[in-house]
């Protein structure tokens, strides 16, 4: 396995004190909160304390974290954070291999109150073939394969006037889409990780054994 050598351009994810939490250590050299400009520091801290979107979101968080921390699962989470940004319609842009998952996600929205509004990621029902994808690529080459369709499920959601949307097991990728024509803010109840059962962080524990291919410096700028 290849090691990775000095960091030339170190960042947070060098930093061994992460005394910007606490303030019980102190700043490494390259620490991005010595180095921050303080009137940008300034602006953020103001548009959290405000009263607009970006402040209520930013409070609601906090504020599920710090009453629920290590108490309710994520789900459970998303509800109360709806709850607290005065949400009502949810709009859920699910993957159609986890639709599953989605109708027990949409039933347990209801029972909190909210109304779940479901975007299908083959919403449109597109072929791969027409936007530039070759046959050998689908799937299954030589059948209809429809293309995942973000974009539309975002606007369709936005349509659907949603106060908030949750990504369900979206792709790498069709996720980052989804995102950025998304109106409404978004968070995410599943990350799709196929090999994991959706638990992307098992290759990050494995990393030294069962996953430990994931070290290869060669595989991984091949991929």
């Amino acid at each position: 396995m290849a090691k990775v050598g000095k960091i030339e351009d170190p960042s947070c994810s060098e930093c061994a004190q992460l005394n910007c939490y606490r303030h019980d250590k102190q700043y490494p050299s390259f620490c991005a909160t010595e180095s921050a400009d303080p009137a940008l520091v300034e602006e953020a801290r103001r548009t959290y304390a405000g009263d607009e979107l970006d402040g209520r979101l930013a409070r609601a968080a906090a504020e599920v974290e710090g009453r629920f921390y290590g108490k309710i699962s994520r789900c459970e989470e998303i509800v109360a954070f709806a709850h607290r940004i005065g949400a009502q319609r949810i709009g859920i842009a699910t993957c159609f291999g986890l639709i599953e998952e989605t109708r027990l996600f949409a039933k347990i929205l209801r029972l909190a109150g909210l109304e779940p509004v479901t975007m299908l990621c083959k919403v449109g029902s597109i072929d791969k073939e027409s936007i530039g994808i070759p046959d050998q690529l689908k799937i299954k080459p030589g059948s209809f394969e429809a293309a995942c369709n973000p974009i539309l499920q975002a606007r369709s959601l936005n349509a659907e006037k949603t106060d908030l949307n949750v990504i369900v097991g979206l792709c790498v990728g069709h996720d980052a889409l989804f995102t950025r024509h998304s109106e409404a803010p978004v968070t995410t109840l599943i990350t799709k990780d196929r090999l994991t059962g959706h638990n992307p962080a098992v290759a990050l524990y494995t990393l030294h054994s069962y996953s430990k291919r994931i070290l290869d410096r060669k595989r991984m700028r091949e991929l």
